[in-house]
């Protein structure tokens, strides 16, 4: 039998094509219908798909790490009435546990990578300002502060610790790794301004997660309380609140300064400076150890109501009845602690007041919050000064309930004072004061699920943040200040002579640039001056006019294509050796943004906070005259400082 010829054999093929793959229009639709769905789900509207998985994500590890900090506090506590009546016990089991819990989170998070402590956000806002700081953000240290923040938390009020500040911190490494991911996938190039924006866009993720509710207040109140709807405060009392927000504003410019000074003496001490660089877990636990001590509950604790747990302390004082009233009428009793009625006699004390515990509360935290913040392990510092605001408010609210027993009259009607109302302002106003933030106010709000506070709380934040932002940097700008991260300071002087400061003042005049005509010797000099990531390429030496930019890459390139006893080694070249010049072998970037000498300052810091810029090229007629970068710009704002 012959063989089958070659047209045979390509029939055979078509049929065999067409048997195994029937109905090519229907394939071709579908084909189709899912490049237009790949399309939608990653071209069109990537945003709200990538947000959607991170806010997914985010939320599940949030759950998760309550319910096992839950676990843990509780055992804390069982350990602790287990023990029975030994005081000696009592205090072992009462320190120990926090002790052991926060020096593992702290070797165990340092261990991994030392990037993961404290809260991470005066980094976050180094990189959003331009700096690029990638071991911040890489994924190795996600793990490490998912577990060193769990065994924080578990200390509980012992350390007196939050969540906020990581866990945004953790919402943007998840960010970025999850646009690595999608670039992979879409083999599209992710320019700086679309991560930048998906690193805010993580960012509210990370608060929304931590509180539960972005403008959600009809969803589920974090801390529950029974505030009255109907006429909750009368218009009169709105000046209460403002002097509230004062109250609030002066005790954060305290606070402020002093949480700076101590972050900066520890590290400049001898004795804590050593431990900090060589031994944090021993350190952690030294002071951690004075902390549980201070609130151990037979002890000095018990003026502090230490049995609680944070969140137990703002569900207390978000209480809508008085204080001092029912200290009046009710008989002191052993309370339980998980009746959130009774959570009120955790402050009461027989040889002491409401009035008294509440101060003593103030006084004692303020010291111990400050030195809570030098600890180098994952925490959050927002609820800590969330608490201590909502504390002030309730002092405030509990003296006025004292000083006006019937309420303030208006109109014929008299008012009853709601100490928790001020407790909502105090909360809003000293953490906003602290952070220089104005939404705590509808933070608070929403987190208690009441609206109807909205506008003396408003007026309390706004108050207080004049106060302190006319006199400290904020508490995140104050760590970037103590930690010498390359951020770019807010100008603080409004002086009429500030604007007078011009670019040609503080820009740097010595420039090494290049020429077109440049060859091999010229460009290997510029590099070994300087170790600069973009050069200035001007006309020639006689005119030094700009004509562009070129990467330090570039240049490299350039000399690794010359034939040349100083060449550094590079890949395999398949063309010839160049002998050309910079301005024949090397494509030149042209000039987008220059300045002028006679530039302000204030315009050149805008630039610089509006386009994350690094470095800015000063020009005169055309002519190369200098250059700003960042360390000059901070340098003319610190300068300007001092002058003021």
């Amino acid at each position: 039998m012959d063989p089958p010829s070659l047209e045979q054999e390509e029939e055979k093929v078509l049929v065999s094509e067409h048997s195994w793959r029937p109905f090519p229009k229907a394939r071709r639709r579908l084909r189709g219908c899912l490049e237009v769905v790949k399309g939608l789900l990653f071209r069109v509207g990537e945003d709200w798909y990538f947000l959607f998985v991170l806010g997914v994500l985010m939320a599940t590890i949030s759950f998760m790490m309550d319910l096992i900090v839950f676990r843990l506090y509780e055992a804390h506590r069982w350990l602790y009435q287990e023990v029975g009546d030994y005081l000696v016990l009592k205090y072992l089991s009462w320190t120990i546990y926090p002790v052991a819990l926060t020096a593992f989170s702290t070797g165990f998070a340092n261990s991994i990578t030392p990037y993961s402590g404290g809260s991470g956000i005066p980094e976050l806002k180094t990189i959003l300002s331009g700096v690029e700081m990638k071991e911040y953000l890489a994924i190795k240290n996600f793990g490490a502060k998912v577990v060193g923040l769990t065994c924080t938390l578990s200390a509980g009020s012992t350390v007196f610790l939050g969540k906020l500040g990581p866990f945004v911190h953790l919402s943007s490494m998840a960010a970025a790794y999850l646009g690595k991911m999608r670039t992979s996938v879409i083999r599209e190039y992710e320019d700086k301004f679309k991560q930048n924006e998906m690193l805010v866009a993580a960012q509210a993720v990370g608060v929304a997660t931590v509180f539960g509710a972005p403008i959600s207040e009809t969803i589920a109140a974090l801390f529950k309380s029974d505030l009255k709807i109907d006429f909750p405060f009368d218009l009169p009392e709105t000046f209460f609140f403002m002097i509230l927000g004062a109250i609030c504003g002066a005790i954060a410019c305290a606070y402020l300064f002093c949480q700076r000074w101590l972050l900066a003496a520890v590290k400049e001490n001898r004795l804590t400076g050593r431990l900090l660089a060589t031994d944090k877990p021993l350190y952690t636990a030294l002071v951690v150890l004075l902390l549980a001590s201070i609130t151990f509950p037979p002890g000095l604790g018990q003026l502090m109501a230490s049995r609680l747990s944070m969140k137990e302390h703002l569900i207390s004082l978000f209480d809508n009845r008085s204080w001092f009233l029912l200290a009046q009428n009710a008989s002191m009793s052993t309370t339980q602690l998980g009746d959130p009625r009774g959570l009120w006699q955790e402050w009461c004390h027989p040889s002491a007041t409401i009035f008294g515990t509440l101060v003593f509360f103030l006084l004692m935290k303020f010291w111990m919050l400050t030195l809570a913040t030098t600890l180098p392990m994952p925490a959050g510092y927002f609820m800590p000064v969330f608490v201590y605001g909502a504390a002030i408010g309730r002092l405030h609210g509990e003296v006025l309930a004292w000083l006006f027993p019937h309420g303030i009259r208006a109109e014929g009607t008299a008012y009853p004072i709601v100490p928790s109302g001020y407790a909502l302002a105090g909360a809003a106003a000293f953490s906003g004061a602290v952070t220089y933030s104005v939404s705590t106010a509808l933070l608070v709000c929403e987190a208690t699920g009441h609206m109807a506070h909205v506008l003396p709380v408003v007026l309390a934040v706004l108050v207080a943040n004049a106060i302190t932002q006319k006199c400290q940097p904020s508490f995140y700008d104050g760590t970037i200040i103590v930690k010498k991260l390359p951020y770019l300071p807010r100008i603080r002087s409004r002086h009429i002579a500030s604007y007078r400061v011009v670019v040609k003042e503080f820009m740097e005049q010595q420039v090494v640039a290049v020429t077109k005509s440049d060859g091999f010797e010229e460009v290997l000099a510029a590099l070994t001056a300087t170790t600069d990531k973009e050069y200035p390429v001007v006309e020639s030496k006689g005119s030094p006019t700009l004509v562009g930019t070129i990467s330090r890459a570039k240049l490299v390139a350039f000399l690794q294509s010359h034939e040349h006893p100083q060449a550094p080694p590079g890949p395999l070249q398949e063309k010839p050796a160049s002998t050309g010049t910079l301005g024949e072998d090397c494509a030149i970037e042209p000039i987008v943004l220059q300045l002028s000498p006679w530039t302000s300052l204030h315009q050149a810091h805008h630039l610089f906070e509006l386009l994350k810029l690094q470095c800015i090229f000063v020009t005169h007629y055309g002519e190369l005259v200098g250059a700003v970068t960042r360390t000059e710009l901070r340098r003319a704002i610190e300068e300007l400082a001092k002058d003021a």
